[in-house]
């Protein structure tokens, strides 16, 4: 018999498929929308002009300057932009840097937001929003902030860089692992997680051989849409605490942070959340941890936190921070605990659990 649990469904419409960035439109006129502001980073700011084309006065107007880490002073100029052009919506397109920062807008005015993810990231579908400001991220959840729709398209991610595929995917299946042990964790999200890590850990090398490969592409993205799923519909712990610090308060990477650091925060929570985590340590040869790295390392993912320009007289701070107002976490938070985490994960070395 189950324990007893208890889980609040996420709403959400998602609409899934190869060539279903056709229907955009469609979608903001569902939501009872006609102008929307068309948000991208600079990277991708020809897509999202060309997006605005195609959406004709239905776009109000592009705004391309999103950035990693959602800093508020970007924010604050895109709510300008929402304010003068008389938005009434978002489109996102994009990864999680854009996608953060629809749904900062939305936070603040509480704008409907379509999604068209383009990365793995997952964010797109839960309703928690990390923004920087002052050198520190922080987090807050609010239904609002979910964005009430997301669009895969394939299609879209056929040109991503095989390297920004690869972090990005080990980013989502973060989401998955530390839902598996989350104090609020049940067997409906377990089941997501399991089946999302099992997507991606399919997926990604298949992608790192023939990165044109439709399906596996369409695998990735139904991967990533569950561990976000699941990141939404439970709190986090260890794992996001740490990215969030290193991203915050140290300008990391966001994607790459999470890839580093998912075998080690695994493998510092893999005795103490065992049997929570007893599926996923089957996907990955019996060492959650240490076959969560070997994965990472035959994918060409990063692996060392040194090769960001991270450094190591920064570990002791980070660490000290790390502890601050921990995230409930299934193993006792200890500064020399993550101290060692960090040091292990700067130097790229295998974990050990411990």
């Amino acid at each position: 018999m189950p324990e007893a649990f208890i889980y609040t469904s996420t709403p959400g419409r998602i609409v899934f498929g190869s060539g279903t960035l056709a229907k955009v439109a469609e979608e903001v006129e569902r939501l009872g929308c006609a102008r929307a502001l068309i948000l991208s980073t600079p990277f991708q700011k020809n897509d999202a002009e060309a997006l605005a084309k195609e959406l004709g006065e239905m776009a109000a107007g592009t705004f391309t300057e999103a950035a990693m880490h959602t800093p508020v002073a970007v924010t604050e100029a895109a709510l300008e932009v929402y304010n003068q052009t008389k938005a009434d919506c978002v489109v996102a397109l994009g990864g999680g840097s854009t996608i953060g920062l629809g749904k900062a807008i939305a936070w603040r005015n509480d704008a409907p937001q379509v999604v068209i993810a383009t990365t793995y990231a997952g964010s797109e579908v839960t309703d928690i929003l990390g923004q920087t400001e002052n050198g520190q991220k922080t987090t807050v959840r609010d239904p609002k902030i979910r964005p009430e729709t997301v669009i895969y398209d394939p299609d879209l991610t056929l040109g991503l860089p095989v390297a920004m595929s690869v972090a990005s995917g080990l980013n989502a299946m973060a989401h998955a692992v530390e839902a598996l042990y989350a104090p609020d964790a049940n067997p409906v999200t377990s089941l997501m997680a399991v089946e999302g890590l099992r997507a991606l850990k399919s997926a990604l090398p298949r992608i790192v051989e023939t990165p044109e490969d439709r399906d596996a592409r369409a695998d990735a993205l139904y991967g990533s849409w569950l561990c976000g799923t699941v990141l939404g519909a439970v709190a986090m712990s260890l794992h996001h605490k740490l990215c969030h610090t290193l991203g915050g308060g140290f300008d990391m990477p966001h994607a790459e942070t999470h890839a580093i650091l998912l075998p080690h925060t695994a493998a510092y929570n893999a005795e103490a959340a065992s049997a929570q985590l007893a599926r996923a340590t089957e996907l990955f040869g019996g060492d959650l941890g240490g076959g969560l790295y070997d994965f990472a390392r035959s994918v060409g993912a990063p692996l060392a936190l040194a090769d960001f320009d991270l450094r190591e007289s920064d570990l002791a701070r980070a660490a000290d921070m790390a502890v601050q107002n921990p995230y409930k976490n299934p193993r006792d938070v200890t500064r020399d605990g993550i101290l060692d985490l960090l040091t292990r994960a700067h130097a790229g070395q295998r974990p050990v659990t411990t």
